[in-house]
């Protein structure tokens, strides 16, 4: 599907939806930029704004429509022969996370910026997208003056979109917690691992999209206006913030792991101990009814008295109770 949205200088609404056979007119007007997103496109689609229309660099298109494993952003400057204008072009991923399934999704999105074209390429809805379309179709603070203004809303919507995520990671890790402490079951590790597992996988997604907003921040690209570079730190800001707090939840994550072995191995201890302390007060009746037990007949002169089996019985109970007392006095149990 193809959304194609024109501005004029001034940020205000000039055409939405443009006819595909009127793009290239509009690219040609200085007074107007010309934002194109393509969701989930076919590949005609695809080929027509990205091969046809804008007649991007090669790579960067195949980069583009490729899934790609790591945020990065590059600068593409025409040659001789080539017919697209300077752009930049970027991947950087958006993340949604589900408390039911403890699996954080990650959606890429690709930028192609220039001077008067911004070009979006995504294969599910983001709501990044949704957002800062109805925010430059309102008009809402000018942002569709120019195309730098509106990919910065577009990054700092997304960034914005991780807090959610990270809100309930922070009570699924809350839970976890709860439940080491009080049922250091096994689906509880089971549980501790995925959430730690997925928590690392948020850390690798962000750390490139760190240096990649830290080359805007240093205000590297020519395209971004000096004084949106500001604006564009603060994203940079954010997300390190973010970055932060992923570190913070990993090392609570080792903590609570850390609290669910102790737990484990203090449980353990508990019924080893106690199996001990059976084992050890049962056994003077054990040796007790073992001597006993044995076929001796006539020379066990104990079989012969008249209080011999009263005199085993409290021999074994006195043993019994000698025992348990020890222990008691030992603070064993």
């Amino acid at each position: 599907m193809i959304r194609s949205l024109a501005f004029t200088t001034q940020g205000r609404l000039h055409t939405r939806n443009v006819e595909t056979f009127l793009m290239p007119t509009l690219l040609a007007d200085t007074t107007l930029f010309l934002w194109v997103d393509l969701e989930s496109p076919t590949p005609e689609e695809a080929k027509f704004v990205l091969e046809d229309l804008m007649h991007f660099h090669p790579l960067s298109v195949e980069d583009c429509v490729q899934a790609s494993p790591s945020p990065k952003v590059e600068e593409y400057v025409p040659k001789d022969g080539d017919l697209f204008s300077p752009y930049l072009f970027m991947v950087i991923h958006a993340v949604d996370y589900s408390r039911k399934d403890g699996v954080f999704a990650t959606s890429e999105l690709n930028f192609f910026l220039g001077k008067n074209f911004l070009v979006t390429y995504h294969t599910v809805p983001l709501r990044s997208i949704t957002s800062t379309e109805d925010a430059c179709v309102k008009g809402t603070g000018h942002v569709a003056r120019a195309p730098d203004r509106v990919a910065h809303m577009l990054l700092d919507a997304l960034v914005e979109n991780y807090k959610p995520a990270l809100e309930e990671l922070s009570l699924e890790i809350a839970e976890l917690e709860e439940q080491a402490l009080r049922h250091p079951a096994k689906k509880v590790l089971n549980k501790i691992l995925l959430v730690k597992k997925e928590v690392l996988h948020l850390r690798q997604i962000i750390g490139p999209q760190r240096e990649v907003l830290a080359r805007f921040a240093r205000g590297e690209f020519k395209l971004i206006r000096a004084h949106l570079v500001p604006y564009y730190r603060n994203v940079y800001d954010a997300l390190a913030h973010i970055s932060e707090l992923a570190q913070t939840y990993t090392d609570s994550l080792t903590g609570i792991l850390q609290v669910y072995l102790n737990m484990s191995s203090n449980h353990t201890s508990e019924v080893v101990k106690l199996l001990t302390m059976i084992t050890l007060i049962t056994t003077p009746m054990t040796l007790v009814g073992t001597w006993y037990g044995m076929n001796f007949g006539d020379s066990m002169p104990e079989y012969k008295w008249q209080f011999g089996y009263e005199l085993a019985m409290g021999v074994t109970l006195v043993s019994t109770l000698g025992l348990y007392w020890w222990f008691k006095k030992k603070r064993w149990f």
